[in-house]
């Protein structure tokens, strides 16, 4: 920037001098410029443009081995054998095979390896996903024909049966059976999820995702984890019960549920229960001692292998019908590309996905490059996460996003980079080629005792709340809704819920701010609200009124009702008495004529000759904000009021200088802008004072 001249003086202060603005283009000619430079095709262009398509041929270049290697090693095979067993497990939640869920942790990994730009993240298999992907597979399902209470996991899933009540399928799909049926359904929905992901990300709606606040998405954990907990009591106590949908979901599955308590198996149960105790046990001890521990243990794969030996040789299944995992076959199935027609009956549902998926990964790539003092890029990330659900979809993968739980995990074990994402999808490749068979026995009880227990961290949130309510009710009010909505209606109605309690509250701040009058602090030059500190001076027969908000259509009321009860004055009502001859009303109380005969209205007639509104908490003006103070203006000069502005920002000073509130001429800008309170309120002081002499004078 170019050295600035000395600041003018006039009268013996200092005044700025606005620098001219530079000449800007008309709208038309920027799209131009901006077409023309997104057309032109170079070689840097392109060179550019797949560094910032693929982060990882900038920071791959600049790996040091042996610096992050062990780091990124280690996190990478413990993130591996993490995502084992909970890729088996979650599943159930999505209605869908196992084997699917280890293509989708594949794939994931890679693609984000490539295309992500935070350090840390892990994207992968997230449980809220996979709950709304699993409605949406019921829902589909059972219009399709299929009986949507038979589960995809077992050993006669292959055999699916059509639901009697309904002869045809749908979508042309009479040779497909339900697992097939099931998939195709998740991949069309993963596929449109990412398109969406995708075009925000191309067209910069990163910030989006910010309108979802931490409350809104703390409280659908929330909602939709009391939701996947529901939804696996029955595997807990290895009962069939038909899966219900649409609101009031939760509450007809407990029903349910307290109705087949009586045919639960004992087995699934006494299982369930040495599982959970374990798991629960081994979390609490990890938390307690993290700071000890170097590795975390892999409880889950534990419990998982231990359970499948025990099923496998003491034959549960047979012996005692429990539920099984079933047969989980090896290596990749065929590329197929989703079907158009239910990708388009799936559309509305790939909204909330779209969304939910996007703001809980740029929320966790944004916290932890905060953390590790590196930054993220909000809309690169949009469109690394649309890929890793645009391209999988075509390898019969489902929706993913990031997971906070083993992007914990993945920082706790010396994550360096997103190599450790290579070394993960290496341990899953080997599950997927070799291992997948051998989980056959496991049964589905212990797939369910994984999933309650990961859901601990979002259950304990509602410990948060009475000190959310303390720092904001209306962030409370937020979380509240949300929860209540999912648990009560659907998840997707709890986001709904959370998005227009969100706005609700923010129109409600910005609605009715606080508004007080203020008063000096001794013989400072600083001002404050004198009902909330004591021993201020108010100015003599001088109001400071502070409005800590905008001024704009939808509180303009609130402002013109705040003032006027907090002068006693109102100047609308009064100003209007006048101007037909009869007294001003003050208090309530008609004062009559109160005109002298040199036309100066007497000042205890209102107890103040000058209004000092304080603008440094105006944030902005709208046009109906400023028919409002041009208005007041008006209608205190028709009362011999004087109102003048004090710290107007520049964006209020240039709203009102548009909106021909300050004059044509610089001089009488000055006379109604001040830089500070306590300026106008000595400007208001000095002008009285040659009001009064020259009154005297004449």
């Amino acid at each position: 920037m170019d050295a600035s001249p000395e600041p003018q003086q006039k009268g013996g202060t200092l005044v700025l001098v606005r620098r001219q603005p530079p000449v800007s283009q008309g709208l038309l000619e920027t799209l131009k410029a901006r077409i023309k430079q997104s057309c032109t095709c170079s070689m840097p262009c392109v060179q550019a443009l797949v560094k910032n398509l693929f982060p990882v041929i900038y920071w791959l270049r600049q790996y040091r081995p042996k610096e992050y290697l062990a780091g990124d090693v280690m996190s990478g095979l413990v993130i591996g054998i993490i995502l084992v067993p909970q890729a088996i497990a979650y599943s159930l939640l999505a209605g869908l095979q196992p084997i699917y869920s280890l293509y989708t942790s594949f794939f994931a990994n890679l693609i984000y390896f490539l295309m992500g730009t935070s350090r840390h993240v892990n994207v992968g298999i997230f449980s809220l996903l996979c709950l709304m992907v699993g409605q949406v597979v019921d829902r589909e399902l059972q219009l399709a024909g299929f009986d949507p209470s038979q589960d995809s996991l077992g050993p006669k899933d292959n055999d699916s049966t059509l639901n009697n009540s309904t002869t045809t399928l749908v979508f042309g799909l009479q040779d497909c059976g339900r697992d097939c049926h099931a998939i195709r359904i998740a991949t069309a929905l993963t596929l449109v999820t990412g398109l969406y992901q995708v075009l925000m990300g191309v067209l910069r709606l990163g910030f989006v995702s910010t309108y979802l606040s931490q409350p809104l998405l703390d409280g659908f954990a929330m909602g939709a984890s009391v939701t996947i907990l529901t939804s696996q009591v029955k595997h807990l106590l290895g009962v069939r019960i038909p899966r219900h949908q649409g609101p009031g979901m939760v509450v007809y599955t407990w029903l349910s549920l307290l109705q087949s308590v009586g045919q639960a198996n004992m087995c699934d149960m006494v299982t369930s229960a040495m599982c959970l105790g374990v798991l629960i046990a081994a979390k609490e001890l990890s938390d307690r001692y993290r700071h000890y521990l170097k590795v975390p243990v892999p409880t889950e794969l534990l419990v998982i292998v231990v359970a499948t030996l025990v099923s496998h040789f003491g034959q549960l299944h047979t012996r005692f019908g429990s539920s099984v995992a079933g047969n989980i076959p090896t290596g990749f199935v065929a590329p197929q590309v989703p079907d158009p027609k239910i990708m388009w009956h799936v559309a509305l549902d790939a909204i909330s996905l779209a969304l939910v998926g996007s703001a809980f990964s740029i929320s966790l790539a944004e916290m932890f490059a905060r953390s590790h003092g590196y930054s993220v890029h909000a809309n690169q990330e949009l469109l690394a996460v649309g890929c890793c659900n645009v391209l999988p979809a075509f390898f019969h993968c489902f929706a993913t996003s990031a997971a906070l739980s083993k992007t914990l995990v993945k920082t706790a074990t010396g994550c360096q980079t997103q190599l450790s994402s290579v070394v993960s999808a290496a341990v899953v490749l080997l599950v997927l080629l070799v291992l997948a068979p051998l989980f056959h026995d496991l049964q589905r009880c212990v797939l369910a005792c994984i999933i309650v227990v990961s859901l601990r961290g979002a259950l304990r949130k509602v410990k948060d709340l009475p000190q959310l309510w303390r720092l904001s009710p209306a962030d409370a009010l937020v979380w509240v809704a949300t929860a209540a909505t999912c648990v009560l209606v659907s998840t997707e109605a709890g986001l709904l819920a959370g998005v227009f309690f969100s706005l609700l509250s923010l129109a409600g701040r910005t609605q009715r701010p606080r508004a007080a009058l203020l008063a000096r602090i001794g013989d400072s030059t600083f001002y404050e609200d004198a009902t909330e500190f004591e021993g201020l001076l108010p100015p003599p027969e001088v109001r400071v009124f502070r409005f800590t908000g905008p001024l704009y259509y939808a509180n303009k009321d609130f402002f013109l009702h705040s003032l006027y009860s907090l002068t006693g004055l109102d100047a609308g009502h009064s100003a209007t008495r006048k101007e037909k001859g009869r007294g001003v009303d003050v208090d309530g109380q008609d004062m009559g004529s109160v005109s002298s005969g040199a036309g100066l209205v007497i000042p205890l007639a209102f107890g103040f000759h000058t209004v000092v509104i304080d603008c440094a908490p105006l944030l902005f003006l709208d046009v109906a904000g400023m028919a409002t103070l041009k208005d007041l203006q008006k209608n205190y000069k028709a009362l011999d009021i004087t109102l003048l502005l004090a710290c107007c920002s520049p964006s209020v000073r240039d709203s009102l200088r548009k909106g021909g509130f300050l004059g044509e001429d610089q001089e009488a800008e000055d006379e109604l802008l001040f830089p500070s309170v306590h300026s106008a309120v000595e400007a208001a002081r000095a002008r009285r004072e040659e009001l009064v002499a020259s009154d005297s004078a004449f």
